[in-house]
């Protein structure tokens, strides 16, 4: 595997450092016409999203503020540059990779899951301002890292304006271990995997305070229900989110301790603030920071998400995981859809 501690620049081949699973016929094609990929971000997805290249014989350099290559460096003659930066760092990185020479061709994409806290642009729209004039491609799904990296089988889907990009992007990281779809809605697919974000938050309560299968499945339901109604008010397809990077990354992460946001909730649940979480936390939440950004949103559109809106005073230590419960049962009652 590449090892982001000693920063290896680059990967010629499968074989000089992750040997997955038997290779199928269509990777090995795939080999035979290699990208140069400059990947964005040491972390667990980044790592993750490198080594799936690497093994499909991708040239593959590797980039972190941590590491001793220079950003300049990884970017040289990259064809596809890959972020799996955290949110917070996604303007800066992207202004900086401004000042560099990049070539027309060069796709972007993005693995981010997030939303600024200032502009309240998702990833890919910083990704395309910065460079108007390429393809951004944006890359979300029940996208476990820790799985991804035992080789267990996984599905993603990758989506762009610019359907050539998306393709290109496709080939790239499909192999036996992860199937890649296309999809025309970049918008959808990124909202879903950072809605989601959120809800997981809520998941993990559900699971700490030990609310059982029932209370559980209705949490979920009802989120995606939230994820839709502001996904519809931003402009996205709501057929996207019953999709792989919408109900598929919603599953993946209500219901594995290996989510951070899932980990966030469940150890509110049992009695440690956010600070003690946060600070124990390998990797960012990005669904605190999220939801956050939501509520106002929420709040000026008069768009209806109690979940989030309950999420958001438990993080605020307005409320306790048990009064949020409660607030949440005590609503009004209604019908499941307005017809």
């Amino acid at each position: 595997m590449i090892n982001p501690k000693s920063q290896i620049s680059e990967v010629l081949s499968a074989g000089t450092q992750h040997t997955p699973r038997e290779t199928t016929e269509a990777s090995t094609d795939l080999s035979k016409n290699p990208k140069s990929i400059a990947i964005l971000g040491a972390g667990a997805w980044g790592m993750a999203l490198a080594n799936l290249a690497a093994a499909n014989g991708h040239r593959v350099r590797v980039w972190s503020r941590q590491g001793s290559q220079t950003l300049e460096a990884v970017l040289q003659n990259a064809q596809i540059v890959l972020s799996a930066i955290s949110m917070k760092g996604v303007s800066d990185v992207s202004s900086q990779v401004q000042s560099f020479p990049v070539s027309p061709e060069t796709i972007f994409v993005t693995a981010t899951k997030g939303l600024d806290p200032e502009s309240r642009c998702t990833p890919s729209q910083i990704w395309q301002t910065a460079f108007p004039d390429h393809g951004v491609v944006v890359l979300s799904g029940p996208n476990l890292s820790k799985e991804i990296e035992l080789g267990l089988p996984a599905a993603t889907v990758v989506a762009s304006n610019v359907p050539t990009a998306a393709q290109v992007v496709q080939l790239a990281f499909s192999s036996n271990l992860l199937r890649v779809y296309t999809n025309p809605d970049p918008l959808g697919v990124e909202l879903g995997g950072t809605l989601k974000n959120v809800i997981a938050i809520a998941s993990g309560v559900c699971d700490g305070l030990q609310l059982g299968t029932n209370a559980k499945a209705a949490l979920v339901t009802r989120g995606l229900t939230e994820m839709v109604r502001i996904g519809n008010l931003w402009g996205a397809n709501t057929e996207t989110f019953y999709g792989l990077s919408g109900l598929g990354d919603l599953l993946a992460t209500c219901n594995s301790p290996l989510s951070r946001n899932y980990q966030v909730g469940y150890q509110l649940a049992g009695g440690q603030t956010l600070t003690e979480i946060l600070a124990n936390l390998q990797g960012t939440a990005e669904g605190v920071n999220t939801c956050r950004v939501l509520v106002q949103i929420a709040q000026q559109q008069n768009i209806a998400m109690p979940i989030t809106e309950q999420v958001y005073r438990l993080l605020q230590n307005e409320v306790s995981p048990r009064q949020a419960l409660d607030e949440l049962m005590l609503r009004n009652i209604k019908p499941e859809y307005n017809y």
